[in-house]
């Protein structure tokens, strides 16, 4: 054997490499062919688990009722045991994310008397789970004092008595908590008190992400609000609210949920966010255009129009927005503005404000501008797309409303202003472009499909939904890829000079 097989961490490289190119079996025949080979074969491939089940399958056959993995028919000795706690000092991630992976109450019991006070997985760093009634009592038992990062998801029948208890006792099991994220919380006072109380209990000194879809209580708010290790986090604002002044001096991603009115943003005024990259703000009922307007007023009094890179806003109510409240954020790499067209067509934007925009923020990647384009033959046209694709030469997706009939056949000398523009945007990034709903007649597809090529010369999928003329459009650019791919010059071979 080479000596560099002798080099643990070299073996341990070895192994995530077969892991990654989905080699198990050859993973598990390295960890037999030699002892020195065990240790840290072993430990790579239990170090992340998607299930709880491979582990108790570590347990004999001969344990198990005929049924499978259900109960026990006998239990497991002390030697069988210890071989199932060889496996499990091993994982470092547990992602039981399945709600259809239950355990029996039977083996939950046996479990919890066979632990006592020593947890099942006592080098656990990350536990990611989909919380359900069997599950809680085990939860105590699967956290370990080493654990920093919990994810964690409500299960609907979960009681919320069971739910507050556990949630206040995650610092006392977890006391360096590095991250907490917990998704689908009932919004009521029992859950508001206890995910406060998380957040007062948990070490500030090591927590740097809190995501929680819960509200907090004002002593929660006080210490969040100031806290200024935390890098992440995200909240629910329920009804008028007044926040303390911001300062979140590392804070590089917010995500706020609120319901009406947006008095909040007050806090932001002179707030200290000097890394803030990305912020996401959802309202079922707010209006958009007040929102902007608040927001630009309040992020002026900051350093957010020189950090922000991705700016995301959601909204179901009506959509009227001025889009020049978002010209200040020029660095902008991400910009996803949400409505829907539920009852009636919300778009607005129009060729002048879509070039606006794109002057303003040439280092647009992703533009998102309404949920799915509907049918209402509404927005840009040519000349706004090809705007885009000028200033905009890095964007990659977009969704937008326009309008198809603008990309039929021009007329002369509007031909000659977009073939102006097709010249100097050669370079445009953008590969998907999601169409929604809008219409396209059937004897247009092949005009679209070329003028579309004009502007964006590097497009590759159009996302639609079930419009017959845009799959052709779409086979269209597929076929020109194909055709540019075997009509490109190919090098050739220079024979080596001797």
């Amino acid at each position: 054997m080479h000596d560099c097989l002798c080099v643990d961490e070299i073996v341990r490289l070895i192994t995530g490499e077969l892991l990654a190119a989905r080699r198990r079996k050859t993973t598990v025949a390295l960890a037999c062919c030699s002892k020195s080979f065990e240790e840290p074969v072993l430990d790579v491939l239990w170090e992340t688990q998607c299930r709880l089940m491979p582990l108790l399958k570590t347990l004999p056959g001969d344990i198990w009722s005929p049924g499978g993995c259900e109960s026990f028919q006998r239990l497991p000795t002390m030697q069988e045991w210890a071989r199932l706690r060889k496996y499990a000092r091993r994982m470092r991630n547990l992602r039981e994310e399945d709600a259809s992976n239950r355990i029996s109450p039977q083996v939950l019991s046996a479990l919890q008397f066979h632990l006592l006070n020593k947890p099942l997985l006592p080098n656990l760093k990350t536990l990611a789970l989909f919380i359900r009634d069997d599950y809680v009592p085990l939860i105590p038992y699967i956290l370990s004092p080493g654990t920093t990062t919990i994810k964690m998801r409500a299960f609907d029948n979960l009681p919320d008595t069971v739910l507050a208890s556990m949630i206040t006792a995650l610092p006392t099991l977890c006391p360096g908590l590095q991250s907490i994220s917990l998704y689908d919380m009932p919004i009521n006072p029992l859950i508001t008190a206890a995910v406060s109380r998380l957040l007062l209990t948990t070490n500030r000194n090591t927590l740097q992400k809190f995501w929680v879809e819960s509200p907090l209580l004002e002593e929660a708010r006080e210490v969040v609000y100031k806290h200024p290790g935390l890098r992440q986090f995200q909240t629910v604002i329920n009804g008028p609210t007044a926040l303390p002044t911001l300062t979140l001096p590392n804070l590089t991603e917010l995500h706020i949920e609120y319901d009406y009115g947006h008095d909040w943003l007050q806090g932001f005024r002179g707030a200290s966010l000097g890394k803030l990259a990305s912020v996401t703000i959802s309202s079922e009922s707010d209006s958009a255009d007040t929102f902007l307007r608040d927001f630009e007023s309040v992020a002026l009094t900051t350093s957010i129009s020189e950090t922000l890179l991705s700016f995301t806003f959601y909204t179901s109510s009506a959509w009227r927005p001025n889009y020049r409240s978002l010209l200040p954020f020029t660095k902008l790499k991400e910009l996803d503005l949400g409505f829907s067209c539920e009852f009636g067509c919300s778009s607005t934007i129009d060729d002048d404000a879509i070039t606006d925009l794109a002057r303003a923020t040439p280092k647009l990647e992703i533009l998102h501008i309404g949920n799915s384009p509907c049918k209402t033959p509404a927005g840009i046209t040519t000349k706004g797309l090809s705007a885009l694709a000028h200033y905009c030469v890095h964007l990659s997706e977009l969704r937008i409303h326009f309008q198809v009939a603008s990309l039929a056949p021009p007329d002369t000398d509007d031909f000659a202003l977009y073939h102006k523009w097709s010249v100097l945007v050669e370079d445009c990034a953008l590969t998907e472009l999601d169409v929604g709903d809008i219409p396209i007649p059937d004897e247009s597809t092949l005009m679209v499909a070329l003028t579309l090529l004009r502007i964006f010369p590097r497009l590759k999928h159009i996302e639609y939904n079930a419009e017959d003329g845009w799959e052709k459009v779409g086979d269209a650019i597929l076929l020109s890829g194909e055709l540019a791919h075997f009509s490109r010059p190919r090098e050739t071979p220079q024979r080596a000079v001797r």
